[in-house]
């Protein structure tokens, strides 16, 4: 047997394995039906994930000796295993190509707490294909035998390019099937069917879960926050991105972040401003949130762009008040508000992606005049007789603020 994308020394040591049944799942499976190679979406290698009715660390010991007979040492890279359900994970170099593996024993799982991590047992191979998200990652193939496993109708639904929930409870589950849904939509070009995308809207309308928006975002299912974060991030770097979400906000899921952005318009202007001005993608789309620190806090965002979303909402507060207030729109007057402590570049460049204040200002001071320098330095005026003091600063800023005058807004 040959199967594209797994090479002839792996299949080889796989089929003739004495821990079994062994089975190709999941997206390997999807895409191989579909003439393609599943890749890791990170590092771009072959990526496969392996279940066997039986324990994974034994097939594993199995398999390294195999390929190691085959290959000679040096095939394994990295071997780790992961929890008590010995999930192990590989990275082989067989002959020059190098291949990601994923080997797990067969599970069932329930979630007995919507949206919090499942409760896992042992399970059959029909368990662990009933445990996952979508019927067309719900196949399987015997590496024995190599015959198709296909007990949710995947392969159908492939051909009728759409993806459908395997159960009545999938996103009460996990809503999280949401966000991969719409990187496989994205990618693929598929769509919900009717009966998911209804499943997907009651769900979202009753909130299954004790927390509700508005509530403190500490109190909100911890592992729904991370697993949003991790497919989210998923999502912006490696799929195409404005057709995932557009998936996500036409099947109302971007409630599931917050109302105000399922409503929101304008994301896809703020995330093409943020791809131009080098910020995270996660940000911008966050920023739109009614809250956006706590949207930020229940996501579990990075230290760095939680703060990077309090410096512009800062910066938005005193952009208001300068309208307000009327102030003189000179370029020195703007280099003191957006060099005010608590601002940074970033948040300035954040500002602009989101329309918070007048462009062009803050362009011209993002792009020139922030790089704009006094035609003295301080060792220059220190030479001339002046001394150190809040005097030399004053004189600095003031022959700064000459040149700056000279600019145009």
């Amino acid at each position: 047997m040959e199967i594209p994308g797994i090479p002839a020394p792996l299949l080889t040591a796989l089929s003739r394995s004495g821990v079994g049944p062994v089975a190709l799942v999941g997206g390997g499976v999807r895409d191989l039906l579909l003439h393609r190679v599943h890749n890791d979406p990170w590092r771009g290698l072959p990526d496969l994930d392996l279940v066997v009715q039986g324990r994974a660390s034994e097939l594993v010991k199995e398999l390294v000796d195999a390929l190691a007979g085959q290959l000679g040492e040096g095939v394994v890279q990295r071997c780790q295993e992961h929890g008590a359900y010995g999930t192990v994970e590989l990275e082989l170099n067989l002959d020059g190509q190098q291949v990601l593996l994923d080997v797990a024993t067969a599970r069932c799982e329930t979630y007995p707490v919507p949206a919090e991590n499942p409760q896992v047992s042992f399970g059959s191979m029909a368990d662990d294909l009933a445990r996952r998200d979508f019927s067309i990652n719900a196949m399987a193939l015997d590496l024995v035998s190599g015959t198709l496993l296909d007990p949710h109708g995947g392969q159908a639904d492939l051909e009728l390019r759409q993806l459908r929930f395997l159960h009545h409870g999938s996103v009460r589950d996990d809503p999280t099937r949401l966000v991969r849904g719409a990187r496989y939509a994205a990618r693929l070009g598929l769509e919900l069917d009717g009966a998911s995308a209804d499943q997907a809207a009651a769900t979202l309308a009753q909130w299954p879960w004790p927390w509700r928006q508005g509530d403190p975002p500490a109190e909100a299912p911890s592992a729904l926050g991370t697993r949003l974060r991790m497919e989210l991030e998923l999502l912006l770097e490696r799929e195409p991105w404005l057709a995932a979400l557009g998936a996500l906000q036409r099947w109302g899921a971007l409630a599931l972040l917050d109302p105000e952005l399922q409503a929101d318009t304008q994301w896809p202007r703020r995330l093409r401003w943020a791809v131009r001005l080098g910020l995270p993608l996660l940000v911008a789309l966050v920023a739109g949130a009614r809250q956006p620190l706590a949207l930020a806090e229940r996501l579990q965002l990075p230290h760095r762009q939680h703060r990077l979303l309090a410096q512009w909402l800062e910066l938005r507060r005193r952009l208001v008040e300068q309208q307000l207030e009327g102030s003189p729109a000179l370029p020195e007057h703007w280099c003191a508000l957006l060099e005010a402590s608590g601002c940074s570049p970033e948040a300035v460049a954040l500002a602009l992606a989101c329309g918070s204040g007048p462009r062009r200002p803050l362009l011209r001071w993002l792009l020139r005049w922030r790089q704009v320098k006094a035609e003295l330095t301080a060792a220059d005026l220190l030479a001339a007789g002046m001394r150190q003091g809040p005097e030399l600063g004053q004189r600095l800023r003031e022959l700064r603020a000459e040149r700056l005058r000279l600019e145009r807004i």
